[in-house]
């Protein structure tokens, strides 16, 4: 057997007692000094060249280019943080609170002037104290209590109580918050005097589900070892939840070490995960933290790669991200541009600092949803994006608003042709970095005749014009709900979602790499239909939040070989697919949609009945821009809970619009209404202008609220006007609204009539053909 084979060999051998550990350590230590591999040698070679030269050498063969300490540790000897900037270029301080309590407690309160300055983040070990089962109510008496016992004990101080190591922890929470720090916690296992069943990071629950702590960063540390699955789900489910693997690297076997990180990244994004040595007492100890790390991920992604749930471009950037700029972005560190010339960077508290390249994006997409809803994109390099494309937009052609799903080729009627040239204005505000594709981006654009100009055809510049009008008295915000066929299970199916959750996880990831909340999903009742809800946002965050989900929901299914669409009625037999949308209105940070008690009549406020009685009344005509295409109508049916039938009902899903009342919300109140004629073939800005336009004609003139329907409006038929039929009776009710043809703008109002004439053409002379769709949205 070769040397190579068999270094191969005992690599995959599992280690599992401290010896063998310590013989491992020792002959990677010796070959960096390029001594003999024993002890003897080691020290000798210490002796000689004293801990500032080894500590450069250490660290420069580590990569390290920061180092967060925590100083609550007790040693006999320590150096402070400015003597470790010898090694790197930057030094930060983790602020251990329960030490920090002792220190005040026994009189040793360091210098206020010098004690807060260089912190970075606080630290809490309540597991080696009472557990992490954390009572985020308890009272300042019961603390009290328990600083009483804890003082009756005398000195030293050790904070053990359960009550005050509550009140400390909860305390630290609210700070963190205020000065926008991260909190790591101790979980997991630890030296012999933790109890390992109150380490479990799941005992945190109450803490990370109250509300007035949601803002502030949790770091789970040392992997949460062996609840490494528990912390990877609370990572998934809970936005301020990260994760650092430090302690089970390099402490455990081989085996331990890449299994723990292959647990730890089944479910939490690969953005919330983090490397630290959990190194202290000497440089040795950072270098080989760093040298194991480099290993275990690099096996962790090597075998993502080959099972192909990683690119090999997406596994670098993932490398990238678990050693540096996760940690970078969570604790606002500056490294300078230039850290030492080696591969990773790390700390007590997180490995971050590499000698790669930040900026690794070789394309850049420059997006827009046309006038049919279709998205499109023009790309080009990053460099050329920087360098030209910032300032002076991309060049398209007039007839990109007047393209059917029919034919890339201009509408007739819509006034505009091959002739005349707009520019795509990125709109630097919503780059993105693709997460399905590592190496590029993505940016939403504006259309402008010329840089600075907005183009009257501008679907994002109209949503925006009509927002203004609102905006002095109202945020008017949104929430969008996509529909992703996968399965054929039943409504609300446990199975049918355990059978797909793993796609549906891999989709969370990618949304939440985008910033883009989604509250929940379920099965729903069609085959293969599944409803995915997203955070409410103001409304022009809220079409572009849809179109960013769009793009990963068919990114991703993509890449698993399946086709996910949007379009309304891909299966005439079976139930339609919508793009509900919800609505409020807000005016300084309050929802003034909702009524001021309960004794208002149907839960709203003057203001909330005026404005969806404006849409209510436009609904005719709205349902041109919100259900763009002939197949729309095969979908907004009685029963179909679609809303066929021109009403509003409270919390009736057989009406086109209905008000809610979720939970939360005072009983008799709601707090905002629902649209259910709006699908996913539709221009979410251009929807949302016309939705806007109506319900400022109701505020304007104060329009009443007929009286609700609160049964199934089909079994009134004769006493209920039906909404259009087809989208050829639409458009003629959009002809014939001055308001929507004012607010919207006559040349935009023009080509929208255009595009959509082209559709009842194309659909009417070939029948099957909206059987194409599913290819196109």
């Amino acid at each position: 057997m070769e040397f190579a084979e068999l270094r191969e060999a005992i690599e995959q051998i599992e280690l599992v007692d401290s010896h063998a550990h310590n013989i491992r350590n020792l002959r990677d230590i010796a070959q960096l000094y390029g001594t003999e591999s024993s002890l003897d040698a080691v020290e000798r070679y210490r002796g000689s060249f004293g801990l500032q030269a080894i500590g450069s050498k250490c660290f420069k063969a580590a990569g390290i280019s920061a180092i967060l300490i925590d100083d609550g540790l007790k040693l006999d000897k320590k150096h402070d943080l400015q003597w470790h900037k010898n090694f790197v270029p930057f030094v930060g301080r983790i602020l251990r609170i329960e030490r920090l309590a002792e220190e005040i407690l026994e009189g040793e309160m360091p210098d206020r002037s010098t004690w807060t300055l260089d912190i970075v983040g606080l630290k809490s070990i309540a597991a080696y104290r009472s557990g992490l089962e954390i009572n985020p109510h308890v009272t300042k008496e019961d603390a009290e209590a328990g600083l009483y016992e804890v003082l009756q004990s005398g000195k030293p101080v050790r904070i053990a109580n359960k009550s005050l190591v509550d009140y400390i922890f909860t305390l630290s929470l609210a700070v963190a918050s205020q000065f926008d720090l991260p909190l790591q916690i101790h979980t997991g296992f630890g030296d012999k005097d933790l109890d390992l069943r109150l380490s479990n990071p799941l005992h945190l629950r109450k803490i990370l589900e109250d509300k007035r702590f949601s803002s502030c960063p949790i770091v789970l540390l040392h992997a949460s070892y062996p609840f490494s699955k528990e912390a990877s789900y609370l990572a998934s489910v809970y936005a301020q939840v990260y994760l650092d693997f430090g302690l089970a690297i390099p402490k455990l076997s081989v085996h331990g070490m890449i299994s723990t990180v292959k647990e730890l990244l089944e479910l939490a994004p690969i953005k919330k995960v983090m490397f630290s040595t959990d190194a202290y007492a000497t440089p040795e100890t950072y270098y080989l933290g760093a040298k194991r790390a480099r290993k275990v991920v690099f096996s962790v992604l090597r075998d993502a790669c080959i099972d192909q749930d990683l690119s090999i471009a997406e596994a670098i950037e993932a490398a990238k991200d678990i050693f540096a700029r996760n940690a970078i972005q969570l604790y606002k560190i500056d490294i300078g541009r230039k850290p030492f010339d080696s591969k990773a960077s790390e700390s007590p508290s997180c490995m971050i600092g590499t000698n790669i390249q930040e900026d690794s994006v070789s394309l850049v997409r420059i997006m827009w949803v046309d006038t049919s809803g279709q998205h499109r994109c023009r790309v080009v390099q990053k460099k050329r994006f920087d360098d030209v494309v910032k300032k002076n937009g991309i060049g398209l052609t007039f007839a990109c608003m007047a393209m059917s799903s029919a034919a890339d080729a201009p509408s007739a009627g819509t006034n505009l042709t091959g002739t005349g040239e707009i520019r795509l204005m990125p709109d630097l505000l919503t780059v993105r970095t693709i997460p399905w594709k590592k190496q590029e981006e993505m940016v939403l654009a504006d259309m402008h005749l010329r840089p600075g100009e907005p183009w009257e055809y501008c679907p994002r510049e109209a949503l925006r014009r009509v927002s203004r009008l609102l905006k002095h008295e109202f945020n008017l915000r949104g929430e969008r709900r996509e529909l992703v066929p996968i399965d054929s299970k039943p409504y609300c199916s446990s199975s049918g979602f355990d059978a797909i959750s793993t796609l549906f996880q891999e989709i969370i990831a990618a949304l939440n790499a985008l910033n883009v909340p989604v509250e929940q999903l379920h099965a729903e009742a069609g085959k293969g239909q599944f409803e995915m809800a997203l955070e409410h946002s103001a409304c022009t965050y809220a079409a572009d939040n849809l179109i960013f989900s769009r793009e990963a929901v068919r990114a991703v299914a993509n890449k698993h070989g399946l086709l996910a669409t949007f379009v309304p009625k891909y299966a005439l037999d079976d139930i339609g697919s919508g793009s509900h949308v919800h609505l409020s209105l807000w005016q300084n940070g309050k929802n003034v949609f909702t009524a001021s008690d309960a004794s208002s009549q149907h839960g709203m406020s003057k203001v909330g009945e005026e404005f969806m009685a404006g849409v209510l009344a436009h609904l005719p005509s709205i349902l041109a821009l919100t259900a763009p295409l002939p197949n729309s109508y095969d979908r907004i049916q009685p029963n179909t809970w679609s809303g066929a039938y021109r009403c509003w009902g409270k919390e009736n899903r057989e009406a086109p619009i209905r008000t809610a009342c979720p939970p939360g919300v005072p009983n008799g109140l709601v707090s905002n209404f629902e649209i259910k004629c709006f699908d996913g073939c539709a221009n979410p800005h251009l929807g949302l202008v016309a939705i806007a336009a109506a319900g400022i004609d109701g505020l304007r003139n104060h329009l009443p609220l007929p009286a609700p329907i609160d049964e199934n409006p089909a079994t009134l038929d004769g006493k209920l006007l039906r909404l259009p039929t087809s989208l050829s009776e639409s458009v003629e009710a959009l002809e014939n609204d001055n308001v929507l043809r004012a607010m919207i703008g006559e040349k935009l109002f023009v080509a929208i009539k255009g595009v959509r004439k082209a559709e009842i053409e194309y659909y009417s002379r070939n029948k099957e053909a909206y059987k194409q769709l599913i290819h196109r949205y």
